[in-house]
Order: C-alpha cells, then structure tokens, then sequence
C-alpha cells in the first residue's frame, strides 16, 4: 500500500491543526485556523486543501466556522483522532489491494491463489493496526521534539 497524495496531505493539514492547538487565546493559531494558513505552514496547494479540509469535515474531524475570524478546528481531541481515521476520511477504507477474500474450504479456483489472498489481508490489517496505533497528539509530541520517533 502506498500513503496517497490525499492522505499525506490530509495528515499533514491536521497535524498543523493540532500543533497550533494549544496557543494562547489571541495569538495566531488559537481559533480556527484559516486555509491559508495551514497552506503557508505546511507548503501545501491551498485549492487542492480546500477539498481535503471539506472531506475531513464531513469525516467529522475537524470543524469550520464561516466569516471573519473563521476557519478550521480540529472536531476531537488529538489522542481521538488516529491516522487510519485521517486516511480513511479522505482516500476510503485501508486495503492493501482489491483481491477478494480467500476461499476457506480448499476450493482454491488457482494455483495459490487463496494463500497468497490471506496473506495480502493479513498485510493489510497489520497496516490498519499501525495506522491505528497513531493518533494526532502522538505525532504532535514526535515533532515536538517530546516524543522518540518511530523505528
């Protein structure tokens, strides 16, 4: 499996959001924090971002408020919100291919066939069980400098 462009660019954008969290009420980065805002600290395409934000929003992540003063918000607290729910909110459920599931009585169609299935979804639920290992406030601390990075 392979991270998609969404996915990075939807982990990075909330990540922004959680480290600018914890500001001071009244400097920037407390309140919502606009598009452009996050598109400046994490050099990511603003239009592009839009889109992402939108489907993070409807995943229920983060929250928006219109007008001056408006912007995004993470929905949850950072230790709720794991990067499989990140990339699943914007790139859909985390597989590792579209092969079906392996036959269970021996009625294997091919040659190895089904060996080579229940090892493509035993792959792909030890990438979910990673993904969901790590919740925003975990990479929060790491880039921090609070926290070791992972091995």
């Amino acid at each position: 499996m392979k991270v998609s462009t969404r996915g990075d660019y939807a982990s990075r954008a909330l990540l922004s959001l959680a480290l600018h969290r914890d500001a001071e009420p009244g400097s920037p980065g407390s309140g919502p924090t606009t598009v452009r805002d996050i598109a400046e600290r994490t050099g990511l395409p603003q239009p592009y971002l839009e889109q992402i934000l939108l489907a993070l929003k409807g995943a229920g992540l983060v929250k928006s408020k219109r007008g001056v003063g408006g912007g995004y918000v993470l929905a949850k607290a950072p230790e709720e919100i794991t990067l499989a729910a990140i990339i699943r909110a914007v790139d859909g459920p985390i597989v590792l291919g579209d092969f079906g599931q392996p036959h269970t009585d021996g009625a294997c169609d091919h040659e190895g066939q089904c060996v080579l299935l229940s090892v493509w979804q035993n792959v792909g639920d030890e990438m979910r069980k990673m993904l969901d290992g790590f919740t925003l406030a975990d990479v929060s601390s790491m880039a921090r400098g609070t926290a070791p990075w992972p091995e």
